[in-house]
Order: structure tokens, then C-alpha cells, then sequence
């Protein structure tokens, strides 16, 4: 989770440590979102390479709970009127890539 906590932190242009503990929160809830889309069983990423498509899902999905945690802002969409609904169509369309399709 390390290194997904840094790539975060770019993407965020965080230079502080301060929110580390509140982003390590968030990058376990898109990592257990990302396995449930998936149809993956839960841990599987604790244990196998993430796909890139699915790394940049998930610093996006934390990227979006961190900038938009009191409610009023969009993040990287906040320009959009449709901010949320655009955000999560990313998401999942970049997890669908990786998705398992037999389950």
C-alpha cells in the first residue's frame, strides 16, 4: 500500500504527511472496491501485481475521497456539473478493463 500511498500523494501534489493515515483509509476502501468490481476475491491485490489500468482507478477513486470528503467539491471534475457521476464512470470504466467476466 506504500507505494500506492505515494503515487497518491503525487497525484495529489501532497507534500505533507499529515492526511497519511486518512489516505491510507481511502486507498483500502478503492482497493476493496476495485476487487469487488472485479469479481476478484477480497485481498487478492494484497497478494498479486495490480494491472495499471486498476492502479490508476484506484488513485483516482482516493484522489476523489480525499479532495471531495466534506461533500461540496468534485475534485479533478469540479468544472463538471455531473462532477460525482463523472468521477465514478471513469472509475469503473477503467476497472472494467481488468474486470473478470467469467464470474
Amino acid at each position: 500500500m506504500e507505494h500506492l500511498l505515494t503515487k497518491v500523494k503525487q497525484n495529489l501534489i501532497l507534500e505533507h504527511s499529515a492526511d497519511d493515515a486518512l489516505l491510507l483509509q481511502y486507498i483500502t476502501a478503492a482497493v476493496s472496491y476495485a476487487e469487488s468490481y472485479q469479481h476478484i476475491q477480497e485481498g487478492f491485490y494484497k497478494e498479486n501485481k495490480m494491472p495499471p489500468t486498476t492502479e490508476q482507478a484506484v488513485i483516482m477513486l482516493v484522489s476523489h475521497f480525499y479532495e471531495s470528503r466534506d461533500g461540496s467539491t468534485g475534485g479533478f471534475f469540479a468544472d463538471n456539473t455531473q462532477a460525482s457521476s463523472q468521477v465514478w464512470n471513469t472509475v469503473n470504466l477503467l476497472l472494467r478493463l481488468d474486470r473478470d467476466w467469467k464470474v
